[in-house]
């Protein structure tokens, strides 16, 4: 009988599960997802392409699979994250350097382009967890406004400019741009954007 290196059969299954979705990922920030294909999963993560089959029906349903996992463990993090800051302005800075980082390192393919690959069924899928980032986004706006650390603003108009911004600076990466160097650009840019104001020892301070 062949042995099973997992404790159980639902250990193995995760197991398995997870060198799929692993080996997903790792092919999306390396080729990316043009031209990918199940047989190229099923390589890289070591298993047969039938076994992928078994838990994935086509390219489409382990993209969601894949970006509803990694984006539930960003926003989980992200808010843990958030959690140890109370000033608005650092918590924006915090939530730009969060996406940025994570958009660079997983390479999925943004908002728009996510839509263009996927039915309007499976983009659906991915809407709870983009809401909770617009969400977050939003409270983080409001909070700075109700604390007069922003000006009054159109806080869903800047959420919509925010993740513009966002992904436009992913997208435009220069491999000879250090990448702490980009996101502090982005980073003030965007401060400057919804009106931050700092002191003279760089602190966020509160508008007249």
């Amino acid at each position: 009988m062949p042995r099973i290196a997992a404790p159980s059969n639902a250990a193995q299954r995760e197991q398995t599960q997870r060198k799929i979705l692993d080996a997903f990922g790792e092919l999306l920030f390396s080729h990316g997802l043009p031209g990918l294909t199940m047989t190229d999963v099923a390589r890289t993560a070591g298993v047969g392409r039938t076994a992928v089959y078994n838990y994935f029906a086509d390219l489409e349903q382990l993209l969601v699979a894949y970006a509803l996992d990694e984006t539930g463990r960003f926003v989980t993090d992200l808010k843990t994250d958030l959690g140890g800051l109370d000033n608005p302005v650092d918590k924006l800075s915090l939530y730009v350097r969060a996406q940025l980082e994570d958009l660079s390192r997983r390479h999925l393919p943004p908002g728009p382009a996510m839509r263009s690959v996927l039915s309007g069924e499976s983009f659906a899928k991915l809407a709870v967890h983009v809401g909770e980032l617009n969400q977050l986004l939003a409270d983080i706006l409001r909070d700075g406004m109700d604390r007069r650390f922003l000006p009054e603003a159109d806080v869903d108009g800047l959420v919509q400019l925010i993740h513009g911004s966002l992904t436009a600076s992913a997208a435009r990466r220069n491999a000879d741009t250090p990448d702490e160097e980009r996101i502090a650009a982005a980073v003030r840019f965007i401060q400057a954007g919804v009106g931050a104001v700092f002191d003279d020892d760089g602190r966020p301070a509160t508008i007249g």
